[in-house]
C-alpha cells in the first residue's frame, strides 16, 4: 500500500514538472506533502501506538547515559570537595606559621630557635617571604577551586533536575500510550456496536418483508373466500320469484320507480 502511494506521488511530481514548468517545484512540494500524509494515514493506529511505545522505551538508554554522567560528576565534585577541605586545613596551618614567624621578627631578636635548631633573623625573614608567597598562591588556588566547585555543583543540580524531568516525561508518555490504547479499544468497541446496528437494520428489513408476505397471504386467502362465495350457477336451494316478468313490469310502470318511462311514440 505504501509503495503504491509513493509511486503515485512520484508520477504526480513528474507530471507536474511536465505540465507546469516553473511552478513544478510548488506542485512537487504539495505532492510530496500529500504523499507523506497519505503514507501516514495508511498506517494502522495499532502500529502507530506500538511505535510510540517503542519510542518511549528508546528513551531508557538516554536516561541511563545521563545517570552515568551524573554519577561520574558526583564523584568528581566529591573529590573536589575533599581537595578544598584539605587545602583549607593546610592554609589554616600555614597561616598560623606565618603569623608566628611574623611575630618573632617583630620582636627584634637576632636569632630564633625552631625544632631544636637556631636561625638568624635574616634566615627567618627569607623563609617568611617564601612562605607568604606560597600562601598567597595556594590561597588564590583555593578560591579558584571554590568557584569551580560552585559551578560544578550548580551544573550537577541542573543535570539532576534534567534527569528528573526526563523520568517524569517518560512516565507521562507511558501513561499517554496506555490512554491511547484504551481509547483505541473503546473505538473498536463502538465500531463493533455499529456493526451490530447494521445487523439490526437488516433484521428490521427481514421483519418488514415477512409482514408484507403475511399481508399478501391474507389478501390471497380473502380472494379465495370471495371466489368461493360467488355463484355462477342457479342456486337450487333458493326459491325463484313466482313471475319475474310481472314484477319488472309492475316496478317500471308504477310509482315505485323514479325513472320515467319513455313512450315509443315519442
Amino acid at each position: 500500500m505504501v509503495k503504491k502511494v509513493l509511486i503515485g506521488a512520484a508520477a504526480a511530481c513528474v507530471l507536474a514538472g511536465f505540465l507546469f514548468g516553473r511552478d513544478a517545484w510548488s506542485y512537487m512540494h504539495t505532492s510530496a506533502r500529500w504523499a507523506k500524509d497519505a503514507v501516514k494515514s495508511s498506517i494502522p493506529i495499532e502500529a502507530e501506538i506500538e511505535r510510540a511505545r517503542d519510542m518511549v522505551k528508546d528513551i531508557v538508554p538516554d536516561i541511563q547515559k545521563n545517570m552515568h554522567v551524573i554519577a561520574k560528576e558526583e564523584v568528581e565534585v566529591e573529590r573536589l570537595q575533599k581537595q578544598i577541605n584539605h587545602m583549607e586545613g593546610k592554609l589554616s596551618t600555614d597561616r598560623d606559621n606565618l603569623m608566628k614567624l611574623k611575630n618573632d621578627l617583630s620582636s627584634g631578636k637576632g636569632e630564633f630557635a625552631y625544632a631544636g635548631r637556631r636561625y638568624t633573623a635574616t634566615q627567618v625573614k627569607l623563609d617568611l617571604t617564601n612562605r607568604f608567597e606560597r600562601f598567597k598562591t595556594n590561597d588564590a588556588t583555593l578560591g579558584s577551586l571554590r568557584e569551580i566547585y560552585d559551578a560544578r555543583q550548580k551544573s550537577l543540580e541542573a543535570a539532576r533536575q534534567k534527569l528528573e524531568n526526563m523520568l517524569a516525561v517518560k512516565r507521562q508518555l507511558e501513561v499517554d500510550v496506555e490512554n491511547l490504547e484504551a481509547r483505541l479499544k473503546m473505538v473498536e468497541a463502538a465500531q463493533t456496536t455499529s456493526e451490530y446496528n447494521f445487523d439490526d437494520s437488516r433484521l428490521s428489513r427481514a421483519k418488514e418483508l415477512i409482514s408484507d408476505l403475511r399481508t399478501r397471504l391474507d389478501v390471497a386467502a380473502k380472494m379465495v373466500d370471495a371466489q368461493g362465495n360467488f355463484h355462477v350457477e342457479i342456486p337450487v336451494s333458493e326459491t325463484a320469484p313466482s313471475n319475474i316478468v310481472d314484477e319488472v313490469t309492475e316496478y317500471f310502470s308504477g310509482s315505485r320507480s323514479s325513472v320515467a318511462v319513455v313512450s315509443h311514440q315519442e
